[in-house]
């Protein structure tokens, strides 16, 4: 079976490939560095980590950007055109949108603090995308515990990975439409906390007003998303069920009190996640273009 590999794009135009596999410079691009994982996570849901996320809308689809959860939400396609671009110009052809997402999503953690793994190499790009697949598939802001982990499940992930890769949230903003519903009518938020959200997200109105998932230090990858968990302070509903009287209580008080254990686990986890069903060998393609199939 054809196994994709550290060093698959060191046998093509050897040395310089190389920078595909070293840190990209992402410190300037703001809109990437909101959150590391989403682009990766998000088209791996669907159909496996073949880019599929990236693809715009054709005659023959409608682009996985539509759906509900991906919708003004997936940020940083422009740095993903700028690499492509980058690397086309260098060997045409030869890696694939799919890897270049799975680097720069290792890159945008390290640049922020995060932790860094090691990144297989050889995917291949799929030709299509399915919005009603993301909807179907792609974890959501109302979702409970035990639906987060099926989700997660169904793809291989077991709770110690669900758990982890949502710490992710540790940097990034949502949508004041996506936790109105929680600093409004929930329980299990600390009164100060949701005070400070209501400010910015009235009752009725301003439904695409942004909030930093981590209020205390929304640009640096950290472990504050967890410690923000157990003082009841989540922003999502999602985010919060993590930390609620469940099965997940005890990895969320490991991680808070152990950085070094979460980046342990998250790194491991995006691993796991870059593995789940990719095309390789001569399955899919190399697209020219991340936004449209060849």
């Amino acid at each position: 079976m054809f196994m994709f590999q550290r060093s698959f794009y060191k046998n093509t135009d050897g040395v310089k490939l190389l920078p595909i596999e070293e840190p990209y410079n992402l410190h300037h691009h703001p809109t990437w560095n909101e959150e590391p994982d989403h682009l990766q996570r998000h088209p791996t849901w669907d159909e496996g980590c073949d880019g599929s996320l990236l693809l715009d809308d054709t005659s023959s689809f409608r682009s996985e950007k539509n759906s509900r959860a991906n919708n003004n939400s997936a940020r940083g396609f422009e740095v993903i055109d700028e690499v492509k671009s980058e690397v086309e110009s260098i060997c045409p052809g030869v890696v694939s949108c799919a890897d270049i997402l799975a680097v720069a999503a290792r890159d945008s953690s390290e640049a922020m603090g995060g932790p860094t793994w090691t990144v297989k190499l050889g995917r291949r790009d799929s030709a299509t995308a399915s919005e009603s697949a993301a909807n179907d598939n792609l974890p959501t802001f109302r979702d409970n515990l035990e639906e987060l982990i099926s989700l997660f499940s169904r793809k291989g992930l077991d709770r110690q990975d669900m758990v982890a890769l949502s710490g992710a949230h540790t940097i990034g903003q949502a949508q004041c439409f996506t936790f109105r519903e929680r600093i409004y009518n929930e329980a299990n938020i600390d009164s100060g906390f949701s005070s400070t959200r209501q400010s910015d997200c009235p009752t009725d109105d301003d439904d695409d007003e942004l909030a930093p998932l981590d209020l205390v230090t929304p640009r640096s990858f950290d472990n504050n998303y967890f410690k923000n968990l157990v003082e009841l302070k989540g922003l999502l509903h999602s985010d919060q069920v993590l930390f609620s009287n469940g099965s997940t209580d005890g990895l969320v008080t490991t991680y808070s009190n152990s950085q070094s254990t979460f980046f342990t686990d998250f790194a491991s986890a995006m691993v796991k996640m870059g593995d789940i069903e990719p095309l390789t060998g001569s399955s899919g393609q190399i697209r020219a273009n991340c936004r449209v199939p060849n």
